[in-house]
């Protein structure tokens, strides 16, 4: 069974810049330390005999032509944006 403690709940907690009170913490440490028993108990299966699908039901994606199904809308598009050039929208600059 993997073990996990409530400062490896804490630590995680912090890294994805969650607030976690107590007893979302002690909730947290039950949930991720029954999937982590669950994933323990999958890796223990044997499946060298079993062949991988994409989907139980065998079923295939049925798939469109590749064809343009729309008219060019670019210019009545383009009237709406505040800011442009070349044909693209201009937008402030959000990442330093």
């Amino acid at each position: 069974m993997p073990s996990l403690s409530s400062d490896d709940v804490t630590r995680v907690a912090r890294l994805a810049r969650l607030g976690l009170s107590e007893a979302e913490a002690e909730r947290a440490l039950t949930d991720l330390s029954a999937i982590l028993t669950l994933v323990d108990a999958m890796a223990g299966v044997e499946t060298s005999g079993v062949e991988p699908l994409s989907n139980p039901l065998d079923a295939t994606q049925v798939l469109r032509p590749d064809e343009v199904t729309e008219v060019d809308a670019r210019t009545t598009l383009m009237a709406n944006a505040p800011a442009q050039a070349d044909g693209l929208f201009l937008v402030p600059r959000v990442v330093e």
